[in-house]
C-alpha cells in the first residue's frame, strides 16, 4: 500500500491527525507517524528501502529541531512526487506561502481544521486523486509492455497517462516483458503490446482500438444536440459545464484528451483559487468529472474532420463515427505546439522529443541531461517540474531575456533553481542519436555547439487546430477563428443572413461560436479560456432562442 506520513511533535495532536486519516484512508493507504522531523526521515529511508510509495506527506511547521518546511524541503529527494501539506498556526501564513515555492509544499492548512470532513478530508481527496493520476504504481491492472525509446509505446503511454488512465510500463527486454509477450502470441516486433485488467491482449494496438476496448465512449448516442463542443480544452469544458446544467443536450468531442494543451502543464501556479498551483491533469480530471455530472456526453478520442450547415442544424462530421447534428457549435480546438522543424526533428519524436510534458515523461529521465526549448509561461513551469528530475536542464530560449514572455515569478524561480541553464539567443539546428536521441545541435549568433541530452521538451509557437473547418468559418491569416463583429471582415465573407449582428464568440456563420485559445485576439490564459466557455452558453441560449 502507499504510505500516508504524518509528523508532529505533539504526540496528542498526532495520535488526532492519525485517527483521523486511518478513518478516511486506510483501505487504500498505510498511515504512519513520526514525532520529528528526523524521525519522519528515518521513517523514508525504510519506506524507500522497501520498494513503497510515498502519496502524502502531512508536517506540522511548529517542531523542534527541525521545522515542518525544512523537513518537507529534505523529503523532495527521496521522494518528489509526493503530495505535501504543511500545518500551520494563522501566525505562520508567511512561511506557508514561503514553503510553496521553495518546499515543493501542495496545500497549508491552517490549525485547528475541525470538522474533518469540511475542512481537511476535502482537501487531501484533491491532492490523492492528483497522485494517483500522475505516479506510475506498481499494481496488476493496465500494463504496456514496450521500449523506452519506442514512438508507439510513448504515443500509448501518453493517452493513458494523459486521460487518467493508471498503466504500469513494462520493458520488452526484461523477464516479466518477455514472458508477457510469450502468453500474447508476440514477438518483440508486435510492440506495444498492452494487457488489460480483465486479461485481454492488444498487439499494436491503434489509440482508437485502445479506446474502445478500455470502454470509452467513442460514438454519440444521439443524431440531434443543442450543443455540440469541439475540444476538451479549458474552455470546452468550462461551456460543457454550464450548458448541461442549464439544461442543454451537450456532446463534447476530443480528440485526444481532457485539458487540452493545458492539460499538458506539468503546474499551472497563477489560476485564482489554487495558491500552491495545480497541474493541467489535475484541473482537467475536476472538470471531466463536474461536467459529466451535469450529463456531458463525451466522446474521447474522437477527431473532428469537416463541418457543413443544412439550416437550422449544423452537422460535424466526426472520424470513425459519422455525422452529428446541433443547433449550436462551439469550436474549442484550441492550439498545438509547433513542431522542431530542424533535422533529426522528426526522427525521434517520442524517442526523445517530446511535446509539452508530463509527470509520466518526467519519472523516465530521473538523474540525465535534458532540455526544454521555448520561453513563455509553459516552458518556464515545464522546466521548473522537470528540473526535480533531471540532472542538469537546458532551456533553449530565442531571445536575449524572458522578461517579454515570462511572468516575473517563474523567471525568478527559474534564477534560484541550481540545475536550470538557460541559453539565450539560441536555438536547435539539429537533433542527433541513434535508435533514440543523444544530443541537440545548438546555435547562438555564429557559433555552434553539441550539448548532450537523453530528452527535449518542446513548447513553442501556437498553431490553432482549424483546418478540419474546411473554410465554412473565417479566419485571420495565421488561421485563428474570427468573432463578433470581426467576424464580419472574413475574408471571402459576402452576406450576414440575419437581422441581429453576431453575438460576441459568434462566428460569420449563425450559430458556431469560437471559444478559447483558437479564437483571434484571446488572452492565451487558462482562466480566460474558462472565463470565454462560460460566456459562449450565455450567447448559445440566446442564439437558440432565435430557432
Amino acid at each position: 500500500m502507499p504510505v500516508i506520513l504524518v509528523v508532529d511533535d505533539d504526540a496528542q495532536v498526532l495520535s488526532a491527525v492519525e485517527r483521523d486519516l486511518k478513518r478516511n484512508y486506510s483501505k487504500k493507504y498505510r498511515i504512519l507517524g513520526a514525532t520529528s522531523g528526523r524521525q519522519a526521515l528515518d521513517t523514508l529511508e525504510e519506506v524507500s528501502a522497501a520498494g513503497q510509495e510515498v502519496a502524502l506527506l502531512v508536517a506540522d511547521q511548529r517542531m523542534p529541531g527541525m521545522t515542518g518546511v525544512e523537513f518537507l524541503s529534505a523529503s523532495r529527494q527521496p521522494f518528489p512526487e509526493a503530495s505535501r501539506v504543511l500545518l500551520t498556526a494563522y501566525s505562520d501564513t508567511e512561511a506557508a506561502i514561503a514553503a510553496i515555492n521553495e518546499a515543493g509544499v501542495s496545500h497549508y492548512l491552517i490549525k485547528p481544521w475541525d470538522p474533518p470532513d469540511e475542512k481537511l478530508f476535502p482537501v487531501l481527496d484533491d491532492l490523492l486523486d492528483g497522485w494517483e493520476g500522475t505516479h506510475l504504481p506498481p499494481f496488476e491492472g493496465i500494463r504496456v509492455v514496450g521500449e523506452r525509446w519506442s514512438p508507439s509505446t510513448n504515443q500509448i503511454k501518453d493517452f493513458l497517462a494523459r486521460n487518467q488512465l493508471p498503466y504500469q510500463a513494462i520493458e520488452v527486454a526484461g523477464e516479466l516483458g518477455q514472458h508477457l509477450l510469450a502468453v500474447a502470441g508476440a514477438t518483440e516486433a508486435d510492440i506495444p503490446v498492452v494487457v488489460l485488467e480483465d486479461g485481454r491482449t492488444l498487439i499494436g494496438p491503434t489509440i482508437s482500438q485502445l479506446a474502445q476496448a478500455m470502454g470509452l465512449r467513442t460514438r454519440p448516442d444521439l443524431p440531434t444536440y443543442d450543443l455540440v463542443i469541439v475540444g476538451g480544452g479549458p474552455s470546452g469544458l468550462a461551456a460543457a459545464v454550464y450548458a448541461t446544467s442549464e439544461g442543454l443536450r451537450t456532446l463534447l468531442a476530443e480528440e485526444e484528451a481532457p485539458g487540452g494543451q493545458a492539460g499538458q502543464s506539468s503546474r499551472i501556479e497563477n489560476y485564482l483559487g489554487f495558491p500552491s498551483g495545480l497541474s493541467g491533469a489535475d484541473l482537467a480530471h475536476r472538470a471531466v468529472t463536474q461536467a459529466k455530472r451535469f450529463g456531458t456526453e463525451m466522446l474521447i478520442p474522437v477527431r473532428a474532420t469537416g463541418l457543413s450547415r443544412h439550416d437550422p442544424f449544423r452537422v460535424v462530421h466526426l472520424d470513425g463515427a459519422g455525422e452529428v447534428n446541433c443547433r449550436a457549435l462551439l469550436v474549442a480546438t484550441g492550439v498545438s505546439y509547433r513542431k522542431l522543424n530542424v533535422e533529426g526533428g522528426d526522427r525521434y519524436v517520442g524517442a526523445g522529443i517530446f511535446y509539452g510534458s508530463s509527470a509520466v515523461e518526467a519519472q523516465m529521465y530521473r538523474g540525465e541531461q535534458i532540455a526544454v526549448v521555448g520561453g513563455g509561461n509553459s516552458a518556464g513551469q515545464s522546466a521548473l517540474f522537470l528540473s526535480r528530475f533531471a540532472s542538469e536542464l537546458f532551456m533553449v530560449v530565442r531571445g536575449d531575456s524572458l522578461d517579454s514572455t515570462m511572468s516575473s515569478y517563474l523567471i525568478r524561480r527559474i534564477e534560484q533553481t541550481p540545475n536550470i541553464t538557460v541559453l539565450y539567443n539560441s536555438r536547435v539546428v539539429a537533433a542527433k542519436g541513434d535508435n533514440r536521441l543523444r544530443s541537440l545541435t545548438i546555435a547562438r549568433m555564429d557559433e555552434k555547439r553539441d550539448i548532450e541530452v537523453s530528452a527535449v521538451f518542446v513548447l513553442i509557437g501556437q498553431k490553432p487546430r482549424t483546418d478540419w473547418l474546411g473554410g465554412l468559418v473565417g479566419c485571420d491569416d495565421k488561421g485563428f477563428i474570427l468573432t463578433g463583429a470581426q467576424a464580419l471582415e472574413a475574408p471571402g465573407f459576402s452576406r450576414w443572413p440575419l437581422g441581429r449582428p453576431p453575438f460576441p464568440l459568434e462566428t460569420n456563420v449563425p450559430g458556431v461560436f469560437a471559444a478559447g485559445d483558437v479564437r483571434a485576439g484571446s488572452i492565451k490564459r487558462v482562466a480566460s479560456a474558462t472565463g470565454e466557455g462560460s460566456m459562449a452558453v450565455r450567447f448559445i441560449h440566446q442564439h437558440l432562442e432565435t430557432l
